[in-house]
């Protein structure tokens, strides 16, 4: 079988041997490839040191299995050189290394405690050795500056004012510290990130990845995605407005109906414009309650209209990268609803604005039901038929508009 030895300065010597053959003639044909006396020579396979009268078959060497070959320590190297600096450094580095390579039970017990410490030794790094080393030290530092606190208020008079807070600030980070170590154990999931929830729609007949957030008040469509989609001709300026929440985002107006398909069925939907550049579609509170949506996070579905339609939520691989980054301003504008600033309509001269709840421009009763009429009989709409349809939801013009898409 074939075998690999990797040397302290990084050799890999490839040798066929034999899977009954004895590490000490293994050591025999490495003294040949590497110079390095047999007596000098200490192997390591999985972090255990091989001993000379052992089989390579009794220790679970395979074909194509790694070694590790060490070199001991010149017996030279004086003390000094294997002492450590103030900040934890090794006075001489590779001597240090060595000594430690050298120290077969040392090698085990840094594989089986510090892994990473074991594996750095075992490197080429000086320089990544040292930076660790003054890791570990600043480490021990703070563990014992720690207990000595603990020891001190431990013994620290009773009726010292500022003594007791210390003592109450580190009990209460002790139940702090207690409290992150069971969640690490028990609930680890809780410190990942959480990916939103997107589902794959279709808006006007254009593809889109839509944002589903019920804790959005409305739902919100980009302006590039509404030209793109071929819907910036709605663009109904009245709404315009300034969204407050954490943030503010321009209202540019309001599109009060067009066809969106979920799963293979189309839904009437309506939705504000926003001048946000990344975010193209967020699906929010009004059109999930309208067409009877349920977030199934069991399944990882969303379902449309009580259940007949079920689209699965993406994968954050399938998610845009820079829709992640945008999600969350869009989120803290919407929850807290368009705020409208009014406006003036250039034709008649009347004042309008919007609200948080999208209802219509304070317009005159008579005015503002025959805009609506007008409005609706664009879409393609009778005017009987938009006429009974506004009378029939109160004048509700959203649905009023769904009722006669959904006829």
């Amino acid at each position: 079988m074939k075998i690999t030895v990797m040397t302290a300065d990084e050799q890999i010597v490839t040798l066929e041997v034999d899977r009954d053959e004895s590490v000490e003639n293994l050591k025999a044909l490495l003294e040949v490839e590497t110079q390095v006396t047999l007596q000098r020579q200490q192997l390591l396979f999985n972090g255990k040191e091989m001993r000379n009268a052992e089989k390579l078959s009794a220790l679970g060497v395979n074909d194509g299995d790694l070694i590790m070959m060490v070199s001991q320590a010149s017996s030279s190297v004086s003390s000094n050189d294997l002492s450590l600096n103030s900040d934890g450094s090794a006075v001489n580095p590779a001597a240090f290394q060595q000594q430690i390579r050298s120290d077969s039970n040392t090698m085990a017990q840094l594989f089986q405690a510090d892994p990473e410490l074991a594996q750095v030794l075992l490197g080429n790094d000086l320089n990544k050795l040292q930076d660790l080393l003054r890791q570990r030290h600043r480490q021990k530092s703070e563990m014992r500056r720690q207990q000595d606190e603990e020891l001190a208020l431990h013994y620290a008079d009773p009726f010292d004012v500022e003594a007791q807070k210390k003592i109450e600030a580190a009990i209460r980070q002790k139940g702090i510290d207690e409290n992150w170590a069971a969640a690490v154990e028990h609930n680890p999931e809780g410190f990942a990130r959480v990916v939103m929830l997107y589902v794959d729609m279709e808006v006007n007949g254009v593809p889109l990845k839509a944002f589903v957030d019920s804790g959005a008040q409305s739902t919100i469509i980009s302006k590039s995605c509404a030209e793109r989609c071929g819907l910036l001709r709605l663009l109904d300026q009245r709404y315009k407005g300034m969204a407050h929440g954490v943030g503010q985002l321009e209202i540019l107006g309001r599109i009060h109906v067009a066809p969106i398909k979920i799963g293979n069925i189309f839904y009437p939907c309506s939705f504000l414009v926003l001048d946000s550049p990344n975010m193209d579609f967020l699906f929010g509170l009004d059109m999930l309650r309208k067409h009877q949506c349920m977030i199934d996070l069991k399944e990882n579905v969303l379902r449309v209209g009580g259940g007949e339609v079920s689209v699965p939520f993406l994968p954050e691989k399938d998610i845009p990268s820079h829709y992640l980054d945008e999600e969350r301003k869009l989120k803290e504008v919407s929850s807290s609803g368009a705020q409208g600033t009014p406006g003036t309509r250039e034709n008649s001269g009347i004042r309008t604005g919007s609200n948080s709840s999208g209802s219509a421009p304070n317009l005159p009763q008579g005015v503002e039901f025959e805009a609506k009429v007008s409005r609706l009989i664009e879409l393609g709409f009778e005017r009987e038929a938009v006429i009974q349809a506004l009378k029939f939801f109160d004048g509700n013009e959203d649905q009023a508009a769904g009722y006669l898409f959904g006829g």
